[in-house]
């Protein structure tokens, strides 16, 4: 199967997977199909070219965006295909129904998970994905894994849960880690986690509290603070007004 052809197959799969064409330079239409993992076939024509493309390539895997790239004046085209966004919600709660209803309506594959098994009822949450009755270990296994494409929301309010969400999650490669709580109680559990051994900078990964400031009540509201900041950090941006912004609203990439 060409490169062409098996970037198609997995785009249908919804997969993961870069591929890049030459649209510009000496090697006019060559590709090379780059994997998450960094194993890539075909070749552009040049193995320092192929190496370079494949770096490009890798860092808009995880980006999750297609963009025009230029390497030696050979200009390369990086078609990037991903699955939803997904967004692990740590704790069964009322907040987590109305984040989930909201992901699920911005494209995003919401999961819930939480070992209580008298809140963590499907019937509670039917916009996740799944809804997972585990410890964090084992939950965040079943939910597919942390990796760089792995936005988490733990929203439990329990200690013994939120610091054990917390500290596998700062320690993976997760794009965002945001968790609810006042401020009181955002700083008994910075105490607790540095007790138990996590560093200040892996703390610094946790957005809390969690979510924009919207001056949110109800848990739809909050649902919607919390999806903005996910949103925000997925498109690299800060979460301002955009009034009050001088650059572009919307990114082009090709």
């Amino acid at each position: 199967m060409t490169e062409q052809g098996e970037f198609a197959r997995l785009a249908g799969a919804d997969s993961r997977a870069a591929l890049v064409t030459v649209v510009q330079g000496p090697t006019l239409g060559a590709k090379l199909l780059v994997l998450p993992d960094g194993a890539a076939t075909g070749t552009l024509g040049d193995p320092e070219l192929d190496r370079l493309a494949a770096d490009a390539a890798g860092d808009l895997i995880w980006a999750e965006r297609s963009e025009m790239r230029e390497v030696d004046e050979v200009k390369l085209f990086v078609d990037v295909t991903a699955p939803a966004p997904r967004l692990i919600v740590f704790g069964a709660v009322d907040y987590s129904a109305s984040l989930c209803r909201l992901a699920r309506a911005s494209g995003w594959r919401p999961f819930v998970c939480d070992p209580r098994s008298q809140f963590a009822v499907p019937e509670r949450f039917p916009d996740a994905e799944e809804v997972i009755v585990a410890w964090p270990e084992e939950a965040f296994a079943l939910a597919g894994g942390i990796d760089r494409a792995t936005y988490i929301a733990v929203l439990t309010h329990d200690p013994k849960l939120d610091d054990a969400a917390l500290t596998i999650a700062v320690r993976s490669d997760a794009a965002y880690v945001g968790a609810m709580g006042s401020r009181r109680a955002q700083a008994g559990r910075r105490e607790r986690l540095l007790a138990a051994g996590v560093t200040d900078e892996e703390l610094a990964r946790i957005a809390a509290p969690i979510g924009l400031d919207l001056g949110a009540l109800t848990p739809e509201e909050t649902a919607l603070s919390i999806m903005a900041e996910v949103v925000a950090v997925r498109n690299g941006r800060d979460g301002g007004r955009l009034g009050a912004s001088a650059g572009r609203i919307h990114e082009v990439g090709a």
